[in-house]
């Protein structure tokens, strides 16, 4: 089936300063052509990417599960929509889930409060953070807004929740991509020459095919310049994502291990 493909650089509050950024691309072979980069300046603009008609897989760069020591310690449910509805329950906002995580976490020994989930440290060399740290890079409110406007949409996350199987969506971290091509080089959120310089070897090692993801990036020249000269790094993150879903949609089944833990998830080319 051709599919569109989406790669989504999610933030749990879009604005027009930070805004969720969306790569939208095509797979034609081994070849990934770059279409457009979106950028959505509230949660209602990402509620309508998500209900954009299928045929389309996604790669969302925000958790998809939550670590099953704190579900499991909190009777919060067995799969994804039980957790999500359970947290949903108990807390109506995002600053109620930091308390529910803070309380839990303050009962645990020093080191063990912000736990990680199995598929986070799946890649060696390189962890993604805890779905349940809500400070500094925010990612436990990016899973809060997230996850319940997928199960909002009736989309499709294999291995995890039945949905629209012409939408599909795969947790995805770019992270790992980017690890994966110039190691720990720092590209984003700067606009000095040492994170420049590890932007445009990131795109040009993408363009050159240069990953295990065995996807080669076809990029206009415009394109190519704003990737590089984007000091936040935000729309190559969403490329990065676009280039997840591009390995996701062309595997049986997406590319999902052969046993994925129903609380905690999976990602993308782990």
């Amino acid at each position: 089936m051709d599919r569109a493909l989406l790669g989504v650089d999610f933030t749990c509050a879009p604005s027009r300063r930070k805004p969720v950024t969306v790569a939208r691309g095509r797979l034609q072979g081994a070849v990934l052509r770059l279409e457009g980069v979106d950028a959505l300046t509230t949660l209602p603009a990402f509620e309508a990417l998500l209900a954009e008609p299928g045929p389309w897989c996604g790669a969302f760069d925000f958790p998809f599960g939550l670590p099953r020591a704190f579900v499991e310690s909190l009777g919060l449910g067995a799969d994804l929509p039980a957790v999500s509805a359970a947290v949903r329950a108990r807390c109506p906002d995002r600053m109620s889930f930091r308390a529910l995580v803070d309380a839990w976490g303050n009962g645990r020994p020093p080191g063990e409060r912000l736990v990680h989930r199995r598929t986070d440290g799946a890649m060696p060399g390189i962890r993604s953070t805890s779905p349940l740290q809500t400070r500094y890079v925010p990612v436990g409110f990016m899973w809060f807004e997230g996850l319940p406007r997928l199960f909002a949409a009736g989309v499709d996350l294999p291995g995890l929740a039945v949905g629209d199987a012409s939408r599909v969506a795969v947790e995805g971290y770019p992270g790992w991509l980017a690890f994966e091509v110039i190691g720990r080089r720092s590209y984003k959120n700067d606009g000095g020459a040492d994170r420049l310089i590890a932007r445009k070897d990131l795109v040009d090692a993408l363009e050159q095919g240069r990953t295990r993801l065995g996807v080669r990036l076809k990029l206009t020249h415009a394109q190519r310049e704003s990737l590089v000269d984007d000091a936040s790094g935000d729309r190559l993150d969403a490329v990065l994502c676009l280039l997840q879903a591009a390995w996701a949609a062309a595997r049986p089944g997406f590319g999902r291990p052969a046993e994925v833990d129903p609380v905690e998830g999976w990602i993308a080319t782990a």
